[in-house]
């Protein structure tokens, strides 16, 4: 099932048999790309969005010196794009990370979806503000954290993420992000990531590299990049009645 994955591991289990089974109908195309492939650019008019059935994929910005931030970090089951579906346009740049599986929802589809089901319109609208919250803590991360507390924040996001999608085996996932990446995503140079993954390493928290992440100590990794699950919204959440 391509859609599999959406919600899973929030929302998931308020989806009905009919609307899990409408929305993997809305799936209009799936496409295979290659890894640092571009989807979409700021300003264009996009009429359908996209889900990743497997892989990586980020939002970000250029400034004009060259310099990207990374604004989001997206995995499988999310909808990089579901916000253009009421702007129309995007305001950033969309690419993959690594080789990715896309599917692809007309907007003519989605906009029947919700007309027909409302509840299901919903759930569409909370993954919209998922993103919303993860921008929120993306934001307390770069202003307020220093350098291997924004790490260790978006380390653990990552985890729990990967972990609601069930790949992560032994406390390890995929992490294909370079220390380049990993810079425009926390607002570092990829020489002081280098220094704070060194760190994190020998502390004995996580080990990066070579396109995979290893929590050693999560407990001690959250305290240091003031991480909680909340925003997360996860099964086990506090959110949950």
């Amino acid at each position: 099932m391509r859609t599999k994955d959406f919600l899973r591991g929030r929302r998931r289990n308020e989806l009905s048999a009919e609307e899990t089974d409408a929305l993997e109908h809305a799936v209009d195309a799936v496409e295979v790309l290659p890894p640092r492939t571009v989807l979409a650019s700021r300003g264009d008019r996009l009429n359908r969005s996209t889900l990743i059935i497997d892989g990586f994929a980020c939002r970000y910005m250029d400034a004009r010196d060259g310099y990207r931030q990374i604004l989001s970090y997206h995995v499988a089951g999310d909808f990089i794009d579901l916000h253009s579906f009421p702007t129309r346009y995007i305001d950033h740049d969309i690419a993959t990370i690594s080789k990715v599986t896309l599917a692809y929802v007309r907007h003519d589809r989605l906009e029947a979806l919700m007309t027909e089901r409302p509840h299901l319109a919903k759930l569409l609208w909370f993954s919209t503000m998922l993103d919303a919250a993860q921008h929120r803590e993306w934001i307390f991360r770069i202003g307020r954290l220093d350098a291997a507390g924004r790490l260790a924040h978006f380390i653990c996001e990552t985890f729990y993420r990967m972990q609601a999608v069930d790949r992560v085996q032994d406390g390890t996932c995929d992490l294909p992000l370079t220390q380049q990446d990993l810079g425009e995503i926390a607002g570092l140079t990829s020489v002081h990531v280098n220094r704070v993954l060194r760190r994190l390493r020998e502390d004995g928290l996580a080990i990066v590299g070579r396109g995979k992440l290893q929590i050693l100590d999560l407990d001690r990794l959250a305290r240091l990049g003031e991480f909680k699950t909340d925003y997360l919204y996860l099964e086990d959440g506090p959110w949950q009645e």
